[in-house]
């Protein structure tokens, strides 16, 4: 099985593992599952870091896709495809551009979305799985 992990998951999973479910933790410390973050992940920090929104203690985000990939996850870039399609996601209660991307990335590609959003449970209907 394959899990893409929402933004403030993988900020989490560097930076506060303990605002984590247990559920979610084992399962990114489970080798034989994939773990994958999306570009637009990185591109949300970014542009959030720039804002002066979120703060990284002593990182920078060009540094993060490295840290990724160092740590065990797997990039998922948005491709054509995808952000042409994205229109098929119905406008439910999330707003976020950012979330509802990861969220059409999600059911796209059949990922379970790892996420602590209750928010996203609304796209269930939708195909989407969360965790």
């Amino acid at each position: 099985m394959s899990y893409l992990v929402d933004t403030h998951i993988f900020l989490w999973s560097l930076f506060s593992p303990k605002k984590i479910s247990k559920k979610i933790i084992e399962i990114l410390i489970d080798p034989k599952l994939t773990k994958v973050v999306s570009s637009v992940t990185f591109w949300e920090i970014s542009l959030k870091y720039q804002l002066g929104k979120l703060d990284l203690t002593n990182v920078y985000p060009d540094q993060l896709p490295g840290i990724a990939k160092n740590t065990g996850f797997e990039i998922l870039s948005l491709d054509a495809d995808i952000a042409s399609s994205f229109f098929k996601l119905p406008k439910l209660k999330n707003q976020d551009p950012f979330d509802r991307m990861l969220i059409w990335q999600a059911i796209s590609k059949d990922y379970t979305l790892l996420t602590q959003n209750k928010d996203f449970a609304l796209y269930q209907e939708c195909g989407l799985k969360i965790i």
